[in-house]
């Protein structure tokens, strides 16, 4: 067994070498390089014991070539020089016989990114399968001494992204990724949870499993609630789920042209601007971009080139920011901002059993299950509850129930938010547990 694991990344200067060569043949009026390079390592168990453990190198350079508003891409993952000459080539042949693009925008000038790293751990990125399987056994042993079945996966990843275009923009950035998601069952009942961070020591696994045990234990046996709309408390993790959506909502363009939740129509039906700028939400929500925040700390630039600065996207409640592409700033005489992630949610100092002991009958959810679209204009969803539902009385749980589907818009869910836990990482997503004073539920499901 590998007792330690070497990162293959090349280092900064040697990925900005690899653009300024390819860069250096173009001869294209225009041309943009990415170059990207990752290793990523997972350990899966089931039945409370190891079930694969895998390992997956990525590499890929794309090159963008345009003429006028023609334009084209070809990828590789060869780094001989011939292959990347060729690859230049193939580029430039297709867009030179690409149709015209209207929406075509020139290459960006060099960038500010400032000098702020993304996070890299050495101890993740040279992490060995045999540590990976040890924080599993712990795991399993840890499930099978409660009588629970746990399955889940562990892994690590360390990766380095290098763009740069013939306008003399550059920027390079490492970083490290790990991530833990534990599913716990016994007899009829079920729990779940999940944690990000940039260090894999900075994983909460010893808390998280035994939460998740307690949890599964507990969920047994779960009785009917009738369908309806009740006060909720969604944890982090389903409200992640949830709220991830609202924020792919929020581009200018769909809201300019009435295709969004945030349109403003007029009299005649059409679209007629946005409602940025009006209290449309809970006036406890505070939303930002921010790619510094310390369980986050990613890199300062995205794929595209553009910064990425700290930017507010909702403060009390109401919506400052939408995401413009380069082409709609252009557009609208707006700034581009980019993608609006990593989102970071403002929440309290209190915990997941604070925010029980403050409700009363209100139905605790712990999962939002295969989430998908009813309306995309207005943000109407549907989903189902997964992996431990519960209902509080009197500020304690009193019993599990039986999973339910639910149809609910979520910018309602957002504007009948009126209370807030302890803010945690979900993938891309620093957001706390909340309560929401009304979540509509359609049917009840037989699922676990």
């Amino acid at each position: 067994m590998t007792l330690t694991n070497a990162p293959i990344l090349p280092s900064e200067d040697q990925a900005l070498a690899l653009i300024d060569t390819v860069l250096a043949e173009s001869v294209a009026d225009a041309a943009f390089v990415s170059f990207s390079v990752g290793e990523e390592a997972l350990s899966r168990f089931s039945e409370n014991q190891m079930s694969q453990n895998l390992s997956r190198t990525h590499l890929k350079v794309t090159v963008t070539s345009s003429f006028g508003q023609r334009s084209a891409a070809s990828a590789t993952n060869d780094l001989d020089l011939d292959a990347l000459r060729k690859t230049l080539r193939r580029s430039e042949d297709l867009a030179r016989i690409a149709p015209v693009d209207p929406e075509w925008v020139p290459p960006l000038p060099p960038q500010d990114y400032g000098d702020r790293p993304a996070a890299f751990d050495r101890a993740t990125a040279a992490l060995s399968p045999l540590t990976r399987g040890q924080v599993i056994q712990t795991v399993c042993d840890h499930c099978r001494q409660a009588g629970v079945e746990g399955a889940g996966t562990f892994s690590t990843e360390a990766s380095l992204l290098a763009i740069g275009n013939s306008l003399g923009l550059r920027a390079v950035g490492c970083w490290t990724e790990a991530s833990f998601n534990l599913t716990a069952r016994m007899d009829d009942g079920s729990a779940w949870d999940h944690r990000t961070a940039w260090a894999w020591e900075a994983l909460p696994i010893a808390t998280l499993t035994e939460q998740v045990i307690q949890k599964a234990v507990r969920s047994r046996q779960p009785r009917d609630l009738a369908p309806g709309v009740y006060p909720v408390i969604l944890t982090g993790a389903a409200f992640a789920d949830l709220l991830s959506y609202v924020i792919w909502s929020l581009d200018a363009r769909s809201a300019d042209e009435g295709r969004s939740f945030m349109s403003r129509i007029d009299a005649t039906g059409q679209a007629s601007g946005n409602y940025l700028g009006e209290p449309l939400f809970s006036p406890l929500i505070d939303l930002r971009r921010d790619p510094t925040h310390l369980l986050l700390q990613t890199l300062p630039f995205g794929r595209d080139g553009l910064p990425k600065s700290v930017l507010p996207i909702i403060q009390a409640g109401v919506p400052q920011t939408l995401a413009y592409s380069r082409y709609w700033a252009n557009q609208q005489g707006r700034q581009p901002t980019g993608s609006l992630f990593p989102v970071v949610m403002a929440g309290s100092d209190h915990s997941l059993a604070d925010l029980i002991a403050q409700s009363d009958r209100t139905l605790l959810i712990s999962r939002a299950w295969y989430v998908q679209h009813v309306n995309p204009r207005t943000l109407e969803v549907t989903g189902i509850t997964r992996d431990g539902t519960f209902w509080i009385e009197a500020g304690q749980i009193a019993y599990p129930v039986k999973n339910l589907r639910f149809n609910q818009s979520l910018p309602d869910m957002l504007r009948d938010l009126d209370a807030l836990g302890s803010s945690q990482r979900f993938g891309s997503m620093v957001v706390p547990d909340v309560r929401v004073k009304a979540f509509r539920f359609s049917s009840v499901t037989d699922s676990i």
